[in-house]
């Protein structure tokens, strides 16, 4: 399978595997924001993943697609409806029409994201969103869960945690998230390249020495995470920064408190 659509390919993590995957792949880069100039083995096109007929087109003689395309964070219910539903729901309906054999989801550890930190996650976690956002990527690892059962699509779905646009962990709680650069290519080039499975949820964060979260269930995928946040711990607590201690408390972070009106001790 070489032939690859990256939907998303101007955010962040679609220019790091831009840049990543060139000459591996025949890499068709989809966004509705402008990109740099195509290069050898590359095209670029213009999508908006709110209409089906754009994303549909881009789905031709595609091999694999990369889905990173959506509202980033948390917003209003309006936008990620939009963009994350059915947005996402485009890409897997129109990725079955044409025929492609896999879709790589980018979701997010924020799908499990009120989980207590002390407690070590892995794929088998009940879902436990933080947020709208949150919401959004349960729906994007359902809708895989479906295409992979109903219609026989492959499908991975990677629960990210913080990857940086400047490739270095910049807050306490990165110890525990980050993900380089080079790691998320490793990842997503994992997924692609390995045959035979037909689901699986992994979660994209380095060889964190803080990492709470096990990628046991995919070990056979061959994921190898060559990073790990702990060599920048003396430069960010250099810098004074101390996490929320009710932040502290749970996987997402930040993300839990975000409009938070309910009752801490409630949350197990």
């Amino acid at each position: 399978m070489t032939r690859v659509l990256i939907t998303g390919a101007a955010g962040h993590i679609g220019r790091a595997l831009r840049q990543g995957l060139h000459g591996r792949y025949d890499l068709r880069l989809a966004d509705i924001a402008p990109q740099a100039a195509a290069r050898e083995r590359e095209e670029i096109v213009t999508v908006d993943i709110r209409r089906y007929d754009e994303v549909r087109a881009a789905m031709e003689g595609i091999d694999v697609v990369v889905h990173l395309a959506g509202i980033p964070d948390e917003d209003s219910w309006q936008k990620i409806r939009d963009m994350n539903i059915d947005g996402c729901y485009n890409v897997f309906e129109a990725a079955r029409e044409a025929g492609v054999k896999r879709v790589v989801f980018a979701s997010s550890n924020h799908a499990v994201g009120f989980h207590r930190r002390d407690r070590l996650l892995n794929d088998a976690v009940a879902l436990r969103p933080d947020s709208r956002y949150g919401v959004s990527k349960v729906f994007g690892e359902g809708l895989g869960r479906l295409y992979a059962d109903k219609y026989g699509l492959s499908v991975a779905c990677l629960r990210i945690g913080s990857f940086r646009p400047d490739d270095a962990p910049t807050a306490p709680r990165h110890l525990f998230t980050w993900i380089s650069h080079r790691d998320m290519v490793q990842l997503v080039r994992r997924c692609i390249d390995h045959s035979g499975y037909h689901f699986l949820i992994a979660y994209g964060v380095s060889g964190n020495a803080r990492n709470r979260w096990d990628n046991a269930n995919v070990r056979w995928l061959g994921y190898a995470p060559e990073d790990d946040a702990e060599q920048y711990a003396a430069k960010i607590a250099a810098t004074g920064q101390l996490e929320d201690e009710r932040e502290a408390l749970f996987h997402g972070g930040f993300g839990c408190l975000v409009e938070f009106e309910g009752e801490l001790s409630r949350i197990d």
